[in-house]
């Protein structure tokens, strides 16, 4: 190469402009992190790694669980609503009349009946309930007894009813579940209490205190309200006959007359027109439900599913939230929770298809929906198999 040459060579080389090395080195491909797995959250690289070579194997990303494969996300619990509103009304029977504790100690004892004794007499002269001395000899009605006949007394702690005084005042009053009342005194439907009755008031299992006692005697539920809930009947008084307008008040102390005697044949109808969201019996998380919840927008109108008389309104229930409790002939009774509104009140005659309330989202319930159940004395029942036809097909099991 001549020297003209060398020099023309060594101008152009100065004309190229030097560039400056990077300031962060790049990974070389070996070191490439492949995508963190389904349980991590997603990271992103700034700047983007190099991809591997192409004939490496790439990493295959997961897609994230979802509906498309059948892993559905938990539910996102809907605001509780948890105003109930409802027509100006009494207190419950329960809390209007108070119970003082005044029990009687009976002891176990054998008893000679006199000339003219009754059944009553002897159990006023020993302080014992007759229904529980009947129980103990195995009388049946009208209780005879004769003169010189050896009667057993069963000992306990006797409360003597008063007028207008309620099974589950008398429970609270002595910090014990009513249940076990209706069990130790052999309650029987219609569960209504008569004034100077003696009742058997059982003492609390050793195992539990008396704080867990009280407590759980302060926790209504349905079974409670039916069998606990009328007042007392005074001598010779007459049960209060059912009211047909909201616009009466009835008093909080009166007995409400028993509901129509008998039901037809397919007589009860489908309180509201929705999707079941809640089947009756056994969930999948262990809880029983007692109904059939069902999905309805906010303050659709609830309708009574058969005749009948109103026998509790209010929100006594906290997992409930608003409740009526309407009885029928044939000893069934009628159950609609979640209501945001109540429209009738206790003792209200209702008719088969008439607004008893506005749904809502009330008590625990997690969207806007019914609570709905059917009993048959204390025995709740599938209202399903009492309804003419199901509005739409289950879409999950358990529930309030």
């Amino acid at each position: 190469m001549t020297r003209a040459a060398a020099l023309a060579g060594l101008a152009l080389i100065g004309c190229i402009p030097q560039v400056e090395p990077p300031a962060r080195p790049v990974p070389p491909p070996e070191r490439y992190d492949p995508p963190p797995p389904e349980s991590a959250a997603p990271i992103y690289h700034e700047p983007y790694p190099l991809p591997p070579p192409r004939n490496a194997a790439r990493p295959r990303r997961r897609p994230p669980p979802g509906p498309d494969r059948g892993q559905l996300p938990p539910p996102v619990p809907a605001p509780v609503e948890r105003a109930v509103a409802a027509l100006p009304a009494p207190r419950p029977a329960w809390e209007a009349r108070p119970v003082a504790v005044d029990a009687v100690e009976v002891a176990d004892t054998t008893v000679t009946v006199r000339p003219g004794d009754t059944l009553s007499r002897v159990a006023e002269r020993t302080g014992a309930g007759a229904d529980a001395i009947a129980r103990e000899n195995g009388l049946v009605p009208p209780f005879p007894v004769r003169a010189g006949q050896r009667l057993r007394v069963p000992g306990g702690r006797y409360h003597p009813v008063r007028p207008g005084q309620t099974g589950i005042a008398i429970a609270r009053a002595y910090g014990v579940e009513w249940s076990r009342v209706v069990a130790a005194n052999g309650l029987t439907e219609p569960y209504v209490l008569r004034a100077g009755q003696r009742v058997l008031i059982p003492v609390p299992p050793p195992e539990r205190t008396a704080a867990a006692e009280r407590a759980a005697a302060f926790r209504l539920d349905i079974d409670d309200i039916l069998t606990g809930g009328e007042p007392a009947l005074a001598s010779n008084q007459a049960p209060a006959k059912p009211i047909a307008t909201p616009r009466r008040v009835l008093p909080a102390t009166a007995a409400v007359v028993a509901p129509p005697v008998g039901l037809a044949p397919g007589t009860f109808l489908w309180p509201v027109d929705g999707r079941i969201v809640t089947r009756f019996g056994p969930g999948q998380t262990g809880e029983r439900s007692n109904g059939i919840n069902i999905a309805v927008p906010t303050d659709t109108p609830v309708r009574a599913a058969a005749d009948g008389v109103v026998a509790y309104v209010g929100d006594g229930i906290a997992a409930l939230g608003g409740l009526v409790i309407v009885r029928h002939g044939g000893n069934w009774t009628s159950v609609y929770g979640h209501a945001a509104k109540l429209l009738v009140r206790r003792g209200q005659a209702v008719k088969r298809g008439q607004t008893l309330a506005l749904s809502g989202a009330t008590g625990y319930a997690p969207r806007p929906q019914l609570h709905f159940e059917l009993r048959r004395g204390r025995l709740p029942v599938d209202p399903v198999a009492q309804l003419p036809r199901a509005p739409r097909l289950p879409e999950r099991a358990g529930g309030a």
